[in-house]
């Protein structure tokens, strides 16, 4: 009998998926996806009011913030009775953080806040879930099959694509609002730790990595230095050149031209011009202004 429920409840879901699916397109490459699922809530997470409610997790896989407001959350147990939920506009915590979680409550109370639905998760048969943008294009979708109390429906790690049910062992525990799977240690960082216990090596590492930094450091500046002075000695010799070629030629000359040099000379400086006597003489030139300057130096005197 219980076999018989189960094949019905896989058939009832792969029926739903088709029925429901037909008339949307889904690519994969949403960064808004549905990350975890819990249909039958009896001691599991409760609500901001103390309430076991089933709940529905919606991951941001991408490295910004996505905001969900006017996106739509869409739930079909049946055919025919698909119920929608649109999430509210102007809540500042509708803005999912990168690589983080939004967790929304099926309790058909949307008056309690924005994360509160209008709609209901049935515990009893499997339940389709949609997410949706704002222009009702269809960002990921779900066949959450019957599940047990506080068992939840759950991709293996966040944005993965296998699922699995979590919380029939400890090992698989339920996680709303956080990561699917919580990495507890290290493998990389036990493997150091095993082969390098005292961190010699990472020393050695660390120091050998600084002197090679130093070293080829070094190496391209007495490149550049080399480089920028052997330009400079290939600048000198053009203008050496230039003196010396300068030099050839007066040797070259022949000796009428530096006699007519020195005859010029020799007039120049004293051969043609008459010795001058270097005193200056200043004569008093009379003026009217200078006139009555000397008047106003005459002193009256009384008749």
């Amino acid at each position: 009998m219980q076999i018989m429920n189960k094949l019905k409840g896989i058939l009832w879901g792969l029926l739903l998926t088709v029925g429901l699916v037909s008339c949307n397109h889904y690519d994969g490459t949403s960064k808004l996806l549905i990350n975890e699922v819990l249909t039958d809530n009896e001691a599991n997470f409760q609500d901001d009011y103390g309430i076991h409610s089933a709940w529905i997790e919606v991951f941001n896989k991408s490295y910004g913030s996505v905001d969900l407001a006017g996106c739509y959350l869409k739930v079909s147990n049946s055919p025919g009775d698909t119920l929608t939920y649109t999430i509210p506009k102007g809540d500042v915590l509708t803005v999912v953080k990168p690589r983080q979680h939004a967790l929304f409550w099926a309790d058909a109370k949307p008056n309690r806040g924005t994360f509160h639905t209008n709609f209901i998760l049935h515990a009893e048969r499997p339940n389709w879930i949609g997410l949706y943008d704002s222009g009702e294009k269809l960002l990921d979708e779900i066949v959450v099959p019957v599940l047990g109390a506080d068992q939840s429906y759950a991709r293996v790690q966040d944005a993965s694509k296998q699922w699995e049910v979590k919380g029939g062992s400890p090992d698989k525990y339920v996680t709303p609002s956080t990561n699917n799977q919580t990495i507890e240690k290290n493998e990389k960082m036990e493997k150091f730790e095993l082969h390098d216990s005292a961190g010699v090596g990472m020393s050695l590492t660390a120091m050998l990595v600084v002197f090679v930094g130093l070293i080829l450091l070094y190496v391209i500046f007495r490149t550049l230095g080399k480089a920028i002075f052997k330009e400079k000695q290939t600048a000198k010799p053009s203008v050496d050149m230039k003196q010396e070629d300068t030099a050839n030629k007066a040797a070259n000359c022949p000796d009428e031209v530096y006699a007519a040099i020195a005859m010029a000379l020799h007039e120049e400086l004293g051969g043609v011009h008459d010795i001058e006597s270097n005193v200056l003489t200043i004569h008093r030139v009379h003026s009217p202004w200078s006139a009555k300057y000397d008047a106003l130096r005459v002193i009256p005197r009384k008749k």
